[in-house]
């Protein structure tokens, strides 16, 4: 098989961001005009073109790189490099975002006589909607006045819509006087020999009357709340390193992403959007299932993101936002469509699956860090997500989570597959509401033992003891509704006439990871998620290829998406699924290693590994960074290491089963408690693992997992 690498999921674009704002320049680092191209600040577009002209040509940047996430910088030529004596003069332009954006324009010149350049800078803005910069301009629109202030040397470009306060001011800084003319700001730049010559822009967008300031212009250190809180993260977060290049590369690929994507206050701090370059916004089951999944790197991130939801949670029945007291938030937007009430996503909560995540990762939290007192800052909202789940969750009152959709704008599913095809029977035929799907079954079941250990160990004994025999309940009646002894594995959902939805589909990764799976069927599940029409060999596909309505490059249909493969194999490595996870894992390490800097993007096609396709694709639209596809490289070295954290007693249980091609991991600064450790683990002659800890006091015991225990007898 031919090998690939150093592939770019946008080779069109490139992207820069720093909490709700990011850059989008085409790859020599233009903002065009075309979309999705521009600066957006809270999800609305206030520069979509910038033209620059210098003695009426067009520079064009022979080398464009981004810098430590937040930064851009570019170098094009103006004058003849190769002539004598020497008529060498470059362009170098310089982005920082913060809140605004500044752009700093260097005219350097190697030349020996003085040089007296026009420069004209073209700006515009459109204030288009982040969605409608991706889909085209449908929803709102609006003129734009131009207002040049000669004294301030400052241009401001204000949105002429009475509904919507929105406005971008430019302030401009030279070596020389700034006109406006011909609407293009005009310098005429001199540059002495050898010297060189400044243009500075600053891009501060104006919102209801708040002006957000640009950032300064500095490549390190913090600039804003979100660079502050990315550099907390990075002084956090666990380091590793391994003789295997593939697996310490996609590893400090993902920290350092992880770093870049928090949203800053006063989301969080350190909770991460989903992805860039267009899901700048609050997800709440994707913030903490990324920070949940990445909790071997550090516990800030869920502790900020459980902090960020609890923020957020429904306190009325609102059927246009899909709200209801108690029910926590799905999605949160600051662009023009949601402000104009033409979408509910100002805060929209069509999502069942936030409200028992934030119960299952607050159980978590407590694991990992023995932190009683944020539990407790937490309870309030535990007791309202049960509250919701009680009274709204099971409306049929059949024992089953059944989601439906009354938002008019909202989203048909409300599961973990929340596009519209999603959910379809052994037919193809999408399946309507109200669905009872798998994996939310399996969030309740968990949600429900995690949430009597919190409330045991916050002096409620006797709830968490109920919650317990909720939970051993529901996963009898489920395996009872869901098993397909036929196929070896269980429904996608039960539909709304509650019978199977019979597609072979992902979701049994997930019932995995929760512990609902009896140990005697384990096995079968594992190898039926690893069977040829579920493995494409870089992952497990969101549906079999078998299916009639399968497709590789759909959202949810047949592609892969990583944060599935950390979810997959947490939960083989709790069966103790050995076989099965060591082909996960090295698959997706493998699809690491062909894109750039080992980053795996959002979603990739389902495609199999094979000589017809060295390369498995991505969804067009894929996000990348994606948050919980950093997450997930955190939590398959966890399943590889099946590392159980149990903070309260200062300890850790593990039960290490590295593959051939991985035989050594070292992680410096793990946290457990209240304890730092180091962690190196080898592969031994025969598979066999030696374990070496150094650091703090903490006990660190090698044993395998009940469920691992129980299923020797059934052959994964």
């Amino acid at each position: 098989m031919s090998r690939v690498r150093n592939l770019r999921v946008r080779p069109d674009l490139l992207y820069v961001a720093s909490g709700w704002s990011t850059l989008v320049t085409d790859v020599r680092g233009r903002i065009t005009g075309a979309d999705p191209q521009g600066f957006f600040a809270r999800n609305t577009r206030v520069l979509s073109a910038e033209r620059l002209t210098v003695n009426g040509r067009e520079p064009v940047p022979f080398s464009t790189a981004n810098v430590r996430g937040h930064a851009q910088l570019s170098y094009a030529e103006l004058g003849d490099g190769e002539a004598l004596p020497s008529q060498a003069v470059y362009l170098l332009t310089e982005r920082f975002v913060g809140d605004g954006l500044r752009t700093r324009l260097t005219v350097v010149s190697y030349a020996a006589r003085p040089l007296t350049l026009p420069v004209r800078i073209h700006l515009a803005a459109d204030f288009a909607d982040t969605s409608e910069a991706e889909a085209g301009r449908r929803r709102q629109f609006g003129d734009v006045d131009r207002a040049w202030d000669p004294a301030e040397r400052e241009l401001l470009l204000t949105y002429l819509r009475d509904d919507l306060d929105r406005a971008v001011a430019v302030r401009v800084r030279a070596d020389a006087p700034v006109r406006y003319v011909d609407g293009a700001l005009a310098v005429e730049v001199t540059v002495p020999p050898g010297g060189s010559s400044r243009v500075e822009l600053a891009v501060e967008p104006v919102f209801d009357g708040e002006r957000l300031v640009a950032p300064p212009p500095t490549f390190t250190g913090p600039t804003d709340a979100a660079t502050a809180a990315g550099a907390r993260l990075a002084r956090e977060f666990t380091r590793l390193s391994s003789s295997n290049f593939d697996v310490t590369a996609a590893w400090r690929c993902a920290v350092d992403d992880l770093t870049v994507l928090p949203l800053g206050e006063p989301a969080g701090p350190t909770a991460p959007m989903a992805g860039l370059p267009i899901y700048q916004e609050i997800f709440g089951r994707d913030t903490m299932t990324a920070s949940w999944q990445a909790l071997l790197a550090g516990p800030t991130m869920l502790a900020d993101s459980l902090r960020l939801n609890a923020q957020h949670v429904g306190q009325r029945v609102d059927d246009r936002r899909d709200e209801e007291p108690g029910k926590p938030l799905h999605e949160a937007r600051l662009g023009p469509v949601s402000v104009l009430g033409l979408d509910p996503f100002t805060h929209y909560h069509g999502d069942w699956s936030t409200a028992p995540d934030f119960l299952v990762f607050l159980g978590q939290y407590l694991a990992w860090t023995g932190d009683l007192d944020t539990v407790r800052e937490l309870l309030p909202t535990a007791h309202r997500a049960l509250g919701w789940i009680d009274r709204y969750g099971d409306l049929d009152r059949d024992g089953f989570l059944e989601y439906h959709c009354r938002a008019r704008s909202g989203l048909k599913n409300q599961g973990w597959k929340d596009s519209d095809t999603a959910v379809v029977d052994e037919h193809g035929q999408v399946v309507l509401n109200p669905i009872a799907s798998s994996e939310l079954q399996a969030y309740w079941y968990a949600a429900l033992r995690h949430a009597a250990v919190v409330f045991a160990a916050t002096g409620r004994p006797a709830l968490g003891a109920k919650l317990m025999a909720r939970a051993r309940a529901l996963r009898r009646r489920f395996h009872r509704a869901y098993w397909m002894p036929d196929q070896g594995c269980y429904a996608m959902a039960l539909g709304p006439d509650g019978r199977q939805v019979r597609s072979v589909n992902s979701n049994d990764g997930h019932l995995l990871t929760t512990g609902i799976v009896p140990t005697r069927v384990a096995g079968l599940v594992a190898r039926r998620l690893l069977a040829p029409d579920m493995f494409s060999g870089w992952g497990v596909r969101t549906l079999s290829a078998a299916h009639p309505a399968y497709n590789p490059f759909s959202y949810h249909r047949g592609s892969v998406w990583p944060v599935e493969a950390g979810t997959i194999g947490l939960g083989l490595a709790r069966y103790g699924c050995w076989e099965q996870l060591h082909r996960l894992a090295e698959g997706m390490f493998a699809a690491a290693a062909l894109f750039d800097e080992h980053r795996l993007p959002e979603v990739l096609s389902g495609l199999p590994r094979d000589d017809a396709h060295p390369h498995p694709g991505v969804y067009p639209d894929s996000c990348s960074p994606q948050a919980w596809s950093a997450s997930s490289v955190v939590a398959l070295v966890q399943a590889l290491l099946a590392l159980r954290p149990a903070g309260p007693l200062r300890t850790i249980f593990v039960d290490p089963h590295l593959p051939e091609w991985l035989p050594d991991l070292t992680l410096e600064g793990v946290q457990v408690g209240r304890a730092t450790v180091d962690l190196t683990v080898r592969r031994r002659r025969g598979g066999r693992t030696s374990i070496r800890v150094r650091g703090d006091r903490l006990a660190v015991i090698r044993r395998p997992t009940v469920q691992a225990t129980a299923a020797r007898h059934h052959r994964c």
